[in-house]
């Protein structure tokens, strides 16, 4: 792992997490998802460095993954990054309370909408080149005290709010890294198909509607009246509908 020599200067240091072998745990200043983008442009960071943010209204982090393909399949790693983010957060809460996706990078907690994921790529990467890296970046609502009052905002939830443990950041950032280093075996040993549909059971449809995913990680849905229907990934995964432009964090 090459990692800054100035690990204990402002702004990133080491995070006390309990992870997978091969990850190195960072806990940055600022954006997690940022940081670690420009830490794997340059060359400061290799794949499975994770950064988690230190923050009270969110839980954010980001881990550098390592591509063996080209970006217009490559891009399929969102999948498991939401699986990975699924499993987390369903690991901490009541397990009979839905942990469902809004197409393609929306979390949703008890049918509102609790975060969800984003993944990043290097500028100017050609669809047929493989990527020097990819970013896989997570943000989840810790809290909406700061909000008002809560009927004003029903499409979103918090874990506060659901009743999840206090305290939760780094225990469900490990959580997060085991699930993701099992999604990626799953991955590895069952291929993709198996993958996206591990995906595609949590995928919030219509009724009647059926969904697969192509090699580019397009969904295409078939409706009850036959009528068939493509859901594109790059462009939803390169402005996440989760994301308030205004505050940088999940809407509310």
């Amino acid at each position: 792992m090459t990692l800054p020599l100035d690990i204990g200067s402002p702004g990133l240091r080491l995070a006390p997490l309990v992870l997978p072998p091969a990850f190195t745990g960072l806990v940055a200043a600022g954006s997690a998802a940022g940081l670690a983008c420009r830490m794997a442009e340059s060359g400061e960071a290799d794949a499975a460095t994770l950064l988690m943010e230190e923050r009270d209204d969110v839980i954010a982090f980001a881990v550098v993954l390592a591509p063996t393909e080209p970006l217009a399949t490559a891009r399929r790693a969102v999948f498991i990054g939401m699986q990975a983010l699924a499993d987390a957060v369903g690991a901490f809460g009541p397990p009979e309370i839905p942990v469902t996706f809004h197409w393609p990078d929306t979390l949703n907690f008890n049918g509102a909408r609790l975060g969800g994921g984003a993944l990043h790529w290097p500028e100017g990467c050609d669809e047929t080149e493989t990527p020097d890296w990819l970013v896989f970046s997570a943000m989840l609502l810790a809290s909406k005290r700061d909000a008002g009052d809560p009927g004003l905002t029903p499409d979103s939830t918090s874990l506060e709010e659901e009743g999840f443990p206090n305290d939760l950041r780094e225990a469900l950032v490990e959580s997060f890294a085991r699930h993701l280093t099992k999604a990626f075996e799953i991955w590895d040993e069952d291929g993709a198909a198996r993958s996206t549909g591990r995906y595609l059971t949590r995928l919030a449809l219509p009724p009647g509607v059926r969904a697969t995913i192509d090699p580019s990680g397009n969904a295409q849905l078939v409706h009850a009246d036959g009528r068939r229907e493509t859901l594109l990934l790059r462009p939803a995964v390169s402005a996440p509908s989760w994301r308030d432009p205004a505050t940088g964090t999940v809407r509310l």
